[in-house]
């Protein structure tokens, strides 16, 4: 009777951890897809824009910030945004993005320092995007697993929060303020 007892607790146990876990999926693009001004990919990432961020670790502290400029242009429904981000404590990184359409109406976007492709959805004001960075740490190059939610917040003027997860754990955290220069 007491071993039955204790399967019936181990079984209630994975039930009740399956449905939290499913209580914390992450929230769908499509949520906002009523939201505007419209997140148009083409458009905003088209011409000269300015970034400004930080970064901080899993426990919330401010480790890092930088200023960046973009430079975007499309050739053939395709994208191409070139990045150069200038870090408090002088370090420079270039990052290459390249964004092609599916046949979904959705994009996948490839970049020098992400493994694979990154997947993008849109939907009203809302831009999100999955991908794995490689980010360099302690003399070598780390994988990290990064959300990226990016809101227009009026036209010309996007704020993008990150986090990023090394075996599903949160390890650090992103924002970003995403500016056209006009």
């Amino acid at each position: 009777m007491k071993h039955i007892r204790k399967m019936v607790m181990r079984q209630m146990a994975i039930l009740i951890g399956l449905l939290f876990l499913v209580g914390c999926s992450s929230t769908d693009v499509s949520l906002y897809a009523d939201n505007k001004p419209k997140f148009e990919l083409q458009e905003f990432f088209s011409g000269s824009l300015t970034a400004h961020g930080i970064l901080k670790n899993r426990s919330g502290e401010v480790t890092r910030y930088f200023n960046a400029t973009l430079e975007g242009h499309w050739e053939d429904g395709i994208g191409t945004l070139d990045e150069v981000f200038l870090f408090d404590d002088g370090e420079r990184q270039n990052r290459t993005w390249t964004m092609t359409p599916d046949l979904n109406g959705h994009y996948t976007a490839t970049a020098n320092d992400v493994v694979g492709a990154g997947n993008i959805k849109i939907a009203g004001n809302a831009l999100f995007m999955n991908y794995v960075l490689q980010v360099p740490y302690d003399g070598d190059l780390l994988e990290v697993n990064v959300d990226d939610r990016m809101y227009m917040v009026k036209e010309g003027v996007v704020i993008n929060e990150s986090v990023m997860r090394k075996f599903g754990v949160e390890v650090g955290y992103l924002s970003i303020v995403i500016e056209k220069v006009r």
